[in-house]
């Protein structure tokens, strides 16, 4: 079997860790359309014309490179380049840097392809304007409403920030790839979990992208004196939440799966005194799971839930529905073959679920589509320490490698 140079995605991953790269908490700031963001799209641009692509940026900022100039759909592997705030170096650029390897590697053992390989470093997946800009973009699910009030969390309007680095906000809709352009897209990601290092897996299999609905919940009560107020005549809205708490996972086991999530992530008490009884809380509430009917389960007994304690403790419960994601699901038969290449390789693996997002899940409206896991140690991701060992990596982009072989060659 033909591999993979680990020491050259080495090299390469901490190279595009010096764009945005914070020398006091050894975090990586290269949030999308700063600086640092512009700076490593021209690197990636660099190294594609390096090893023989052509390679350009399109009007939302994806960097894309291609090899072959067969006029046939191609075969894209990709992930996005920005980061969050304080990141590490694996989430996103590893799907890049993979592969770039994957390209290197195809030409240095002169494997005949039969249809050409893209590599796509995708823009502003990490949401700082709200959205998945990138792969949004690629794939038609992006609107001009949209894109002229888009601002970050500091009121930076995003067509502002793309005019300082000379992009035109309206370009963004001329980035859109027609559906019989692509072949397939594959995608390899860190877990940004703990599953694949409790289970000593080294290889997820990802099945398809957890639906998601949020919501605002509201429990309110009567704020009273700390002292005066007796427990059994308060109308106590924070009993409510602890209450609710205490339920989700009884919820989860009537009403979900294995797969399924249920998370309050932000809570707001008010008055918000210590010597006063919280009159009023609200709360988030964020439910995933794989299959749209269970999510409407875990919907329809957190709603039943909370009305039953809401009586309970004497309060008033509102939500509002903030979104209402679907799953979406990778193509079964490229499932199968990521798992059957698994197999032929000897790595030990297991199919799951994301319950994060990722660019695959928009690729998935218009080609077939697979996404690969590799073991993030201690779950950390989002954060300096985050941290995949280089076997794992190694492994990951052999699997990814075999993938595009296969999916770029025609079988008689």
């Amino acid at each position: 079997m033909v591999n993979v140079s680990i020491k050259r995605i080495e090299h390469d991953l901490f190279e595009l860790s010096k764009f945005g790269f914070n020398e006091e908490d050894k975090g990586v700031y290269r949030q999308g359309f700063t600086d640092a963001d512009m700076a490593a799209r021209k690197w990636l641009i660099n190294l594609l014309e390096q090893e023989g692509m052509s390679a350009r940026m399109d009007g939302a900022g994806n960097v894309i490179g291609r090899y072959g100039e067969m006029d046939r759909p191609a075969v894209m592997i990709g992930s996005h380049l920005d980061s969050v705030p304080a990141g590490g170096i694996y989430d996103g650029t590893l799907g890049v840097i993979a592969g770039v390897e994957c390209v290197r590697t195809i030409k240095e053992n002169s494997i005949k392809l039969d249809y050409p390989v893209e590599i796509v470093g995708t823009s502003e997946e990490e949401g700082r304007f709200g959205g998945m800009l990138g792969a949004q973009a690629l794939t038609g699910s992006v609107t001009l409403d949209w894109l002229e009030k888009a601002k970050d969390e500091n009121g930076i309007m995003l067509k502002d920030a793309m005019a300082k680095h000379g992009l035109n906000h309206h370009d963004v809709l001329h980035a859109r790839r027609a559906p019989e352009s692509l072949k397939a897209f594959l995608e390899i990601h860190v877990e940004q979990g703990p599953v694949l290092e409790v289970e000593k897996k080294s290889i997820g299999v990802v099945e398809g992208i957890s639906g998601v609905f949020k919501w605002i919940v509201r429990l309110i009560g009567k704020a009273d004196h700390a002292g005066t107020a007796p427990m059994n005549m308060r109308s106590d809205a924070f009993l409510g939440l602890a209450d609710f708490a205490h339920q989700i996972q009884r919820i989860i086991d009537e009403e979900g799966t294995d797969k399924s999530r249920i998370t309050i992530g932000h809570v707001a008490l008010k008055p918000g005194f210590p010597h006063t009884v919280p009159g009023e809380v609200d709360f988030t509430i964020v439910g995933r799971d794989l299959d749209p009917e269970i999510m409407k389960g875990l919907a329809n007994a957190c709603r039943r839930v909370l009305s039953t304690i809401a009586r309970r403790h004497r309060l008033m419960f509102e939500y509002e529905q903030m979104s209402w994601l679907e799953p979406q699901y990778c193509d079964k038969e490229v499932v199968d073959l990521i798992e059957q290449k698994t197999i032929d390789r000897g790595y030990s693996y297991m199919r799951m679920p994301s319950g994060a997002g990722h660019d695959v899940q928009f690729f998935s409206n218009i080609t077939k589509t697979g996404l690969i896991f590799v073991p993030s140690v201690g779950g950390v991701s989002h954060a300096p320490d985050e941290l995949t060992h280089w076997g794992d990596i190694e492994q990951g982009t052999n699997l990814l490698l075999d993938c595009v072989v296969e999916l770029a060659t025609d079988k008689s």
